[in-house]
C-alpha cells in the first residue's frame, strides 16, 4: 500500500489604504500577497514540521526571535511536566534557572580543586633537582 500526504501553509492578504486616493502609491506595503508552501507529509518528522512552519512564518514577517521564543514556549510552561522539561535541558545541554546555584557551587569546587592541583604541580616545579653522577648502561659513566 503506497500512502502518500501533502501538508500546506497558505497565506493571503490584501491591503487597501483607508485615506487618501484610490491610486495610493507607497513603497512600505505590497498591496496584495499569496503564498503557499506545500511539502510531502509522508516521511516528516517532528523537527521538519517545525522547521517547515518557522518558514512559513518568516514568510509572513514574523521575527526570528519570535519564533524561537513561540517554540520555547511549547516547552517551558506551566503545563509541561519538570521531568519532560529536564529531558529537553539535557539533550540540548541547558540549565534550568532553579539549578543554577547546585551548578555555580559545583564550578566553584572544580575550580578550588584545579588552583589546589595547580599549587601542587608549581611546587614540584620549583624544587632542586637532584644533582649527582649518573651511570650509562654502555660506558658506565656519564
Amino acid at each position: 500500500m503506497t500512502y502518500e500526504a501533502t501538508v500546506e501553509f497558505k497565506f493571503d492578504a490584501t491591503f487597501t489604504p483607508t485615506h487618501g486616493s484610490s491610486s495610493w502609491t507607497s513603497d512600505d506595503f505590497i498591496p496584495e500577497e499569496h503564498y503557499l508552501i506545500t511539502s510531502p507529509a509522508a516521511d516528516l518528522n517532528c523537527k521538519q514540521y517545525f522547521k517547515l512552519f518557522e518558514k512559513f512564518l518568516l514568510c509572513v514577517g514574523m521575527d526570528p526571535v519570535s519564533i524561537r521564543s513561540g517554540a520555547m514556549s511549547l516547552v517551558f510552561n506551566d503545563c509541561v511536566r519538570e521531568e519532560d522539561q529536564r529531558k529537553i535541558c539535557k539533550e540540548y545541554e541547558l540549565t534550568m534557572d532553579e539549578d543554577l546555584d547546585k551548578k555555580f557551587k559545583e564550578w566553584v569546587k572544580t575550580q578550588k580543586e584545579l588552583e589546589e592541583e595547580l599549587e601542587t604541580i608549581q611546587k614540584f616545579a620549583n624544587e632542586p633537582k637532584i644533582k649527582g653522577d649518573f651511570v650509562d648502561s654502555a660506558d658506565g659513566v656519564v
